[in-house]
């Protein structure tokens, strides 16, 4: 009798385990989101860019690493089965929302959302064929420096003009041109006071933004849905603690879609350095004061400023708190130190905590550098970058190495050859052979 428990209970866990491999996205969901993405991007047909976007396509299940394409590599790395294309993202690359070239062909690659969603499932695939299409165009993004925007100042002229932007996309004719043209305002009160960052900051906004936008605008079935989705975009990440990584998507976002109410031709964009908010304020034929910030100040007074000072200043609350409770784990104790050269990161905005001077908390992140790959999760303490993006600490609990495959509490390191670690009084350093 026992052993046809066991048997039977065997039975059972094979079962589920088989059901949580293939999760909700089966070769009939798949070829379902395939088909409805092919047939939003044909409808669009090349109108808004110029070519129609749909390609090679693939999602990626983070948890399996599962690919599932609509086409085939020319590697032939994927295996067709029930119309798709299957086959396992390598461990050591990351996953992420843009373009990605596997088997010797450019995919747009997106990464699965948990739960089966239509509309964050097409968007998500519009948003990587987007960043496909720009691949292809030369529009090249190595990333966005744009640390200024964890700053107190940044923060508030960017939600200002946050402000300013909404009611510009929902007015109409001079009230419309007056919040536009106080948005600039904040805008180039911000550029006054970070120069430096601008370059940056165009380049982070044209190329997530504009993939936000038409992601947004291909997906939506009106003018209403459009705004509803975009206005959801703008709140949630209004209500991130941090700004660096996330802002441009939905700034950028903002100006194409107020390109989009003039009639632009989208089709004249064709660097990663074009000014989206030059761009509208020639054609809503604006004018700005010499020195912005001279101004801005007491246009504030019409966008809720207080209540703009209230959250700043709980922000700031919440931070230092933080950072007392925090700190000491990448300070005082043990750590692992790993220098950045090359990183390609992938994280959620909402996973990201800023430690003052210190740097950037990720809660989970998964970074990919010339020394290999590291994996951070929910069960440990996170992972602390600096401001500079220069270098990161782990910490150093539960170390233990095993070869090239090394690991703590909470992350997992994947050396690639040439690369050692070194332990140096309690801490360990990262080094190349």
């Amino acid at each position: 009798m026992n052993k046809w428990i066991v048997i039977l209970i065997l039975l059972i866990l094979t079962a589920c385990k088989d059901e949580v491999e293939e999760s909700y996205f089966t070769s009939e969901k798949a070829l379902y989101y395939f088909r409805q993405i092919e047939a939003v991007c044909n409808e669009d047909n090349g109108k808004l860019w110029g070519r129609n976007l749909y390609g090679p396509l693939m999602f990626v299940d983070r948890t399996t690493r599962r690919i599932v394409a609509n086409e085939p590599d020319k590697e032939g790395l994927l295996k067709q089965k029930d119309g798709i294309y299957t086959g396992s993202y390598p461990k050591e690359l990351i996953i992420n929302n843009t373009a990605v070239t596997y088997g010797g062909k450019l995919f747009g690659m997106a990464p699965l959302p948990n739960e089966d969603d239509e509309y964050r499932i097409i968007s998500r695939g519009l948003h990587c064929l987007f960043h496909r299409f720009q691949n292809t165009i030369n529009y090249n993004f190595s990333g966005n420096n744009t640390p200024n925007m964890e700053e107190r100042r940044a923060r508030i002229w960017l939600k200002l003009e946050w402000s300013a932007l909404r009611k510009a996309i929902e007015s109409e004719g001079e009230a419309q041109r007056v919040a536009l043209r106080d948005a600039l305002i904040f805008r180039e009160a911000n550029h006054e006071l970070y120069q430096l960052f601008v370059p940056d900051e165009i380049r982070f906004e044209n190329y997530e933004g504009l993939a936000t936008f038409t992601s947004i605008k291909l997906a939506a079935k009106s003018r209403e849905e459009f705004n509803n989705r975009l206005m959801e975009n703008l709140d949630r990440i209004y209500s991130y603690l941090s700004y660096s990584r996330s802002y441009g998507s939905i700034h950028g976002a903002l100006y194409a879609t107020l390109l989009d109410l003039k009639g632009f031709n989208f089709k004249e964009i064709t660097s990663e350095n074009i000014d989206l908010g030059s761009l509208v304020m020639e054609l809503y034929d604006i004018k700005l004061p010499e020195i912005c910030r001279d101004v801005a100040g007491s246009l504030s007074l019409n966008y809720d400023i207080d209540k703009i000072y209230k959250e700043e200043n709980q922000r700031e609350e919440e931070i230092q708190e933080y950072i007392n409770k925090q700190l000491s784990t990448f300070v005082e104790k043990p750590v692992v130190y790993i220098e950045l050269e090359s990183p390609y990161f992938d994280f959620e905005p909402e996973d990201i905590q800023p430690l003052g001077p210190e740097g950037t908390l990720y809660k989970q992140i998964r970074i990919s550098d010339n020394w290999g790959k590291l994996t951070v999760d929910r069960r440990g303490e996170g992972c602390l970058i600096s401001n500079n993006f220069k270098f990161l600490r782990v910490p150093a609990k539960g170390y233990n190495v095993s070869k090239n495959h090394i690991e703590g509490d909470g992350w997992d390191l994947i050396l690639n050859n040439g690369w050692e670690i070194l332990s140096v009084d309690e801490n360990y350093f990262l080094r190349k052979l």
